[in-house]
């Protein structure tokens, strides 16, 4: 037996078991071709992965206090309360008008769910003090929850118009509302553009004092009086009645009629003193698209739920209630639909998949012939069903990182299926063997080969599953599916591939006969006609069938001939040619030649690469650019702005923005083929959920634009990233004092502005100074790249400030509390019960009318009303004769950062410039002669830089962490040193490619 012979006798155990129970693994096949393809319907679609941060929320809605009341009243005690906490990373805070929000970061060492029952345990052990404010009659309970962006970011929005009143058009939303939100995939459905109805007891102050009633009076009157209680059991007639005590109004109108205050049996009644009337409460909200009124139901997804599937479902819900509910006159569409992207993102898989069967099969078909080309590509498709099999077992989604990975892999998936081929097709070629034995022994020649060659590869990706953080979580998808994907692969290359070139594989290929393939291709071809016209999305697959029924005539008439040439003469001649140039190279003095040349031009691009870099001629990002498909545009009014004023505004930019929008460009009789919808709200749902997140708060001074591209294949060539940047210059410098970002939808995850600089210190005043002096002087020097700075805090929100005189008031009996007290009933009243209707709750707020409300004379002069504990007479002291007022300027919000106070300038990186490093290091080289900087502020550059760094230094720990393992395979392999570095040197040699490409 020759030394060849030797070579090829070993048989691998796991290929060799599978070839003798053939059955066995055809119904293997079958299973998990059906578990693969079951999972590609079942999986969860949505755009990107859950990012499950291992952050804490804590929100609290305080009613009628500035920013430094929530600073003193709720952050400090909870921060303080908090910074004890083990696992904590850090504590960010904001504490803004009437709300704030406390955000507690932990380290990875925690779940979630533990995070959150820490910081529930200190939130109730810090509310449970006496000291602890109260709203209401209660205290003031803060909210605690995690948060998933994905839940915050609506997944489509619902537009309801027509020529109806808005309580009208609300109605119809909440019908849509309703029957959304018992969707198992919806989180909640929020109504924009209509507000709530309350019921307002509109006090007339006048009349209140001189009918001697206090709100006190009113408010006890009314929670007394509109209430239905159990009084017990009552047994009588050998019976056990309940008794129920009646007394809840069923109409807002009853109201008038309770009695507020009797004094000698002259019964004063509430109409007497104010007025009732059931209706919207004060406007927090406006929404319209294309500039037209409408009721906005923004959806939004629970965490991991299907995506596409919970759209779908919503698109049946509207059209069965346009058919059967509304009347045919009402206009209701969808806008902003994301599963769109999704769906697109999952077509472009299928025709890849598709499209690598073919490529791949026409390819191999001239080294192996077209039956053997078929083993290979069935590797495509069949890898595919068994990754999507194991990750909808492990719960994970399909999502854009998972079809990245899928995608990515196609390329190396194959790799396996032609090495197992290819070297039976040898042995049954040169060696003559039967397709058993040459399965055996060809898969047992190169079966470790292959899984060494799979685990390298593999272990190239295994430290970014180690990626630390909210990048790592984004990230870590990508290495899990493409081991997988290469798990997968080299399964099917030992177990099913062997069955299959055992089976039927052939050297020669021989012509079907004509009846059979006439019958074949004819059933191939219709069902593939039917699959095209029905299968919607999946028609890729009728292609596909009427291709390989194109295909088997064309092999047979005509292509087989071109390969079987190509095999016989033009493979031997390019083997030849290479042998030529190989030993042309490797003989005298031209191997030491071509070493020193090699190591001379790495040396090259390594230098290349480092000088394009330092002069910004090879940019570095912190995450790919995306194609737009959304243009928002932000808007930011100064703080205190009535929201009756930013819609006002609102709807100029507006018309500005869709000016550009509908430029002749992009319209062709009167259709916009770019432009798909473009919704605008002003209020609540208008902050960016990127830096507002969860927020509660009310945003009158915000409103946003958001324009919805249609699909790429529709946009007829048109760079939307184009669009963007004309609707950014139609803005720039239009509005001063009124911030305006023009933003795309985000691609990545969260990572703060690209310029962040944070200034930290203890005066506020003091901060915010600064950082003005500091924008200016940034400015003054004209940086390249900065698009406009920004503060996110200021101090000129409009506030009035109200001085009690102590003294006074203690002379006669008056707290400051009774003063704040009484001017909180009047101007943001008092809840006093709730009215019910239709199954829905309305509260009863008692304040004063809307003509007292903002008179500052009927304010200041009315009178407190209090029993005299000393004497026991009835007082009546004005307001003014213990309290003075002035007007002034407060903080718009209050940021803190591990309890200590910062503000920060930011800026969004300029049209055309995307090296967000190369920016800011500009921005510290100037900031190096700034001579404002007090000695007690500190300076750090954090955002989206601080983050990039990070990203950066672990990454290349990860790179060497990769080529380390690797090292250690193949020497595991080899069982030598100097074998694995020589293969070792091919990975950094290939560096002359890659920085020579990206140079």
């Amino acid at each position: 037996m020759t030394e060849r012979q030797k070579k090829v006798e070993k048989e691998f155990g796991l290929s060799s078991w599978a070839i003798n129970n053939k059955t066995t693994i055809y119904v293997l096949i079958l299973v998990f071709f059906y578990l693969g393809v079951s999972a590609f319907f079942d999986m969860p679609r949505e755009n990107f992965p859950e990012v499950n941060e291992t952050k804490i929320y804590i929100s609290t809605i305080y009613p009628g206090n500035t920013a430094e009341d929530i600073e003193k009243l709720i952050t400090d005690p909870l921060e303080d309360e908090l910074k004890t906490v083990s696992n904590v990373v850090e504590i960010t805070s904001t504490s803004s008008e009437d709300y704030a929000m406390v955000i507690v970061e932990f380290d990875e060492n925690i779940t979630v769910e533990e995070a959150k029952l820490k910081v529930k345990d200190e939130v109730e052990s810090k509310t449970a003090g006496e000291d602890w404010p109260t709203f209401n009659g209660a205290k003031v309970e803060p909210d605690v929850f995690e948060l998933s962006l994905s839940e915050e970011i609506p997944i489509l929005n619902i537009n309801i118009s027509g020529d109806y009143p808005i309580e009208k058009l609300k109605e119809y939303g909440e019908y849509l509302q309703d029957e959304i939100e018992d969707l198992l995939e919806i989180k909640e459905v929020a109504i924009r553009g209509a507000q709530e109805k309350e019921v307002e007891v509109a006090v007339d102050i006048y009349k209140m004092m001189a009918s001697k009633v206090t709100f006190s009076d009113i408010i006890n009157s009314i929670s007394s009086g509109n209430v239905t209680m159990s009084a017990g059991n009552m047994k009588a007639s050998g019976q056990r009645r309940t008794i129920r005590v009646l007394g809840e109004i069923d109409d807002p109108s009853e109201l008038e009629n309770f009695v507020v205050k009797s004094e000698n049996n002259n019964p004063i009644y509430l109409k007497d003193v104010a007025s009732v009337s059931f209706q919207e409460e004060d406007k927090t909200t406006f929404a319209r698209e294309f500039g037209e009124p409408v009721v906005m139901l923004d959806v939004k997804k629970r965490a991991g739920k299907n995506m596409v599937a919970a759209a779908e479902e919503i698109q049946l819900i509207v059209k069965d209630a346009r058919e059967n509910v509304f009347p045919p006159d009402l206009e209701v569409t969808i806008a902003n639909d994301q599963s769109s992207v999704t769906i697109g993102q999952v077509d472009d898989l299928v025709n890849n998949i598709i499209f690598g069967v073919i490529l791949v099969v026409t390819v191999l078909m001239f080294f192996l012939g077209f039956k053997n080309a078929i083993f290979v590509g069935f590797a495509i498709p069949m890898s595919m069903f068994m990754s999507l099999m194991i990750l909808n077992m492990f719960g994970i989604t399909l999502n854009t990182m998972v079809l990245f990975g899928l995608i990515m892999g196609l390329g190396m998936l194959v790799d396996n299926g032609i090495v197992v081929v290819e070297n039976v097709y040898r042995l049954m070629d040169e060696e003559g063997m039967s397709r058993i034995e040459a399965a055996k022994k060809g898969i047992g020649e190169i079966a470790f080969p292959i899984i060494i060659s799979t685990a390298t590869t593999v272990a190239a990706f295994i430290p970014l599953g180690l990626w630390p953080g909210i990048m790592g979580e984004f990230m870590m998808i990508l290495p899990q599916t493409l081991s997988i994907v290469l798990g997968s692969s080299l399964f099917v290359a030992i177990f099913f591939n062997s069955v299959l070139v055992s089976q039927f594989m052939t050297i020669e290929d021989k012509d079907m006969p004509l009846k059979k393939i006439i019958m074949l291709t004819s059933i191939m071809a219709f069902l593939g006609l039917v699959v095209f016209l029905v299968a919607g999305e999946y028609r890729a697959l009728g292609t596909l069938m009427v291709f390989t029924a194109i295909m088997l005539w064309a092999y047979r008439l005509f292509l087989r001939k071109w390969a079987n040439n190509f095999q016989t003469k033009t493979l031997v001649r390019l083997e030849r040619f290479y042998e030529n140039q190989l030993r042309w190279a490797l003989s005298g003095w031209r191997p030491y030649a071509f070493s020193i040349g090699t190591f001379v031009l790495l040396i090259i691009a390594f230098v290349s690469f480092g000088i394009s870099l330092s002069t910004q001629r090879t940019k570095v990002e912190f995450f790919p650019d995306n194609i737009p498909n959304q243009i928002i545009v932000y808007i930011e009014y100064p703080e205190g702005t009535a929201i009756e004023k930013t819609n006002t505004i609102t709807k100029e930019i507006e018309k500005r923005v869709y000016d550009v929008l509908n430029q002749e460009q992009y319209m062709e009789g009167g259709y916009n083929y770019m432009v798909e919808s473009a919704v605008s709200q002003v209020g609540e749902g208008a902050g960016n959920p990127q830096t507002d997140g969860g927020s509660a708060a009310e945003m009158p001074h915000k409103a946003k634009i958001t324009a919805s591209m249609r699909e790429f294949k529709y946009r007829r060539g048109e760079d939307s990233e184009l669009l963007r940047q004309k609707v950014q210059k139609a803005l720039v410098g239009i509005y001063p004092g009124v911030l305006i970002s023009v933003e795309k939808d985000a691609a990545g995850p969260p990572a703060g502005a690209p310029i962040n600089i944070e200034l930290e210190g203890s005066d506020y005043d003091e901060l915010i100074n600064t950082a003005e002096q500091m924008r200016e002087y940034i400015n003054s020097k004209n940086i390249g790249g900065i698009d406009e700075l920004k503060i996110d805090v200021n101090k000129n929100k409009p506030i009035t400030r109200v001085v009690v005189d102590r003294e006074k008031a203690g002379e006669l009996g008056i707290s400051a509390s009774q003063v704040g007290q009484q001017l909180r009933n009047s101007i943001f009243g008092s809840k006093a019960g709730i009215y019910k209707e239709d199954g829905d709750d309305f509260d009863i707020y008692v304040r004063f009318n809307e003509e007292n409300r903002y008179d500052k004379s009927a304010l200041f002069n009315q009178k407190i009303t209090f029993r005299d504990m000393a004497s026991g007479q009835i007082k009546e002291i004005p307001v003014s004769a213990v309290a003075d007022y002035e007007n002034s300027s407060g903080f718009s919000a209050i940021k803190h950062k591990d309890t200590k106070r910062v503000v920060t300038v930011y800026s969004a990186l300029a049209p055309g410039y995307t090296d967000a490093g190369a920016v800011v290091g500009q921005i510290q080289n100037e900031m190096r002669s700034f001579e404002g900087l007090p000695n007690d502020i500190k300076i750090d550059y954090t955002g989206q830089i601080e983050e990039q760094n990070k990203q950066m230094a672990f990454l290349m720990g990860a790179f060497f962490t990769g080529l380390g393992l690797i090292f250690f395979i193949l020497i595991f392999q080899f069982n030598s040193v100097s074998k694995p570095a020589i293969i070792m040197s091919a990975i950094f040699l290939s560096l002359i490619g890659v920085f020579g490409g990206i140079v």
